[in-house]
C-alpha cells in the first residue's frame, strides 16, 4: 500500500514579484525519492538542468524587455502632451529610439545563445553555449529591471498603478532572473573559470566574434581589450563583471553588425560608443534614421 510521502511544506514565500510562480519552504523527513545520475554527482547533475535554465531567464528577460517596449510605444503613439504625440516629440523619441536598439541586441543575443543549445553536437556551437550562457544571462537579465523602469516612466504616473497598466507588475517581475539560477557574481565566475578550465571554448567564440566584425574597427578594439584582460594572470576576478560585460556587449554588437540593416547597424553602434557603458536611456547620441528604428519596433498584427 501508498502513504503520504514525509514531505512538509512549511509556508509560501512573500515575494516581490513572480508571485503566480509559487515558492515555498520545505522540510524532508525520509521522504521517498529517485536518484538521478551517479550518487556522490548530484552537483554536476544538477547543472545540466541549471544550464537550460539560464538560457530560460535570458529568454525570460529579452521577452520581458520586448513586451515593455511594446508597451511604452504604444502608450507615446496615443498620447499628447503640448498638441504632440509623445512619440513625434524628440526627447522621447530618443528615448523610445535608444531602448528599442537595447532591445534588439538582448533578443539577437538570446537567439544566438539558443541556437548554439540546438547545435551543441558542433564544437564551435558547444564552445559558444559554454561561455555564452553565463554572459547572456548576466547582462540581459541585468539590464532588464532599469528597461521596465524606463518603459514605466515612459507612461508617467499611469505606469506606476497597478491597475492601470502592466508596467508595475513588470518592474517587480524584472530581478528575478538575475538572481536566481546563479546572481550575477556567480555569473562573472563561471565566465572566469570558462577561461581557466576551457581555454579552447573562449578561442573558438572570440575567434567566431572578430569574423563577424571585420573592417569594424570601434568593435575590433574592444575584442584586444578582452583578449588583453584574460591574459592577465592577476586582478582578473576583481574585473569580472567589466570582462562578462564587456563580451556581452561584444557579442551583441557582433550580431547588430552581422543581421541588422546597415542604418540600424550604425545607430547602434553609434549608440554604444558616444557614451559611458552607464548612460541613461535617451543620453546619447543615435547618428541615424532614429524613425526607422522605432518603425522597427512597433507590434506587428
Amino acid at each position: 500500500g501508498g502513504g503520504i510521502n514525509e514531505i512538509q511544506i512549511l509556508r509560501l514565500k512573500d515575494k516581490l514579484g513572480n508571485r503566480s510562480n509559487a515558492s515555498s519552504e520545505a522540510e524532508f523527513h525520509g521522504a521517498y525519492a529517485q536518484l538521478i545520475g551517479e550518487e556522490g554527482q548530484g552537483v554536476r547533475t544538477i547543472l545540466d538542468m541549471v544550464t537550460l535554465t539560464r538560457l530560460d531567464c535570458a529568454v525570460s528577460s529579452a521577452g520581458l524587455m520586448r513586451f515593455a517596449l511594446a508597451q511604452a510605444i504604444h502608450h507615446c503613439r496615443h498620447r499628447s502632451v503640448f498638441q504632440r504625440l509623445l512619440i513625434d516629440q524628440p526627447l522621447m523619441e530618443r528615448v523610445l529610439a535608444h531602448m528599442t536598439l537595447h532591445a534588439e541586441a538582448a533578443a539577437m543575443l538570446v537567439f544566438r545563445l539558443a541556437r548554439a543549445f540546438d547545435g551543441a553536437h558542433d564544437e564551435r556551437e558547444k564552445a559558444y553555449r559554454r561561455l555564452m550562457t553565463p554572459v547572456a544571462k548576466y547582462w540581459i537579465c541585468k539590464t532588464a529591471p532599469a528597461f521596465a523602469f524606463e518603459a514605466m516612466e515612459c507612461l508617467g504616473g499611469n505606469g506606476y498603478v497597478e491597475d492601470a497598466s502592466p508596467l508595475a507588475r513588470l518592474y517587480r517581475e524584472a530581478p528575478v532572473n538575475a538572481i536566481w539560477e546563479g546572481s550575477g557574481n556567480v555569473m562573472c565566475l563561471d565566465v572566469l573559470r570558462v577561461a581557466r578550465r576551457d581555454p579552447g571554448s573562449v578561442e573558438l567564440v572570440l575567434e567566431e566574434l572578430g569574423e563577424a566584425i571585420r573592417g569594424e574597427s570601434r568593435l575590433e578594439a574592444d575584442l584586444e581589450r578582452i583578449k588583453g584582460m584574460l591574459a592577465l594572470n592577476s586582478g582578473l576576478e576583481e574585473n569580472g563583471r567589466v570582462l562578462t560585460g564587456l563580451i556581452a556587449e561584444l557579442a551583441a554588437a557582433a550580431l547588430i553588425h552581422a543581421h541588422a540593416p546597415q542604418g540600424i547597424a550604425e545607430c547602434y553602434l553609434s549608440a554604444r560608443f558616444s557614451a559611458p557603458r552607464d548612460a541613461q536611456y535617451g543620453s546619447v547620441e543615435i547618428k541615424g534614421d532614429v524613425h526607422a528604428i522605432l518603425e522597427r519596433a512597433l507590434p506587428r498584427s
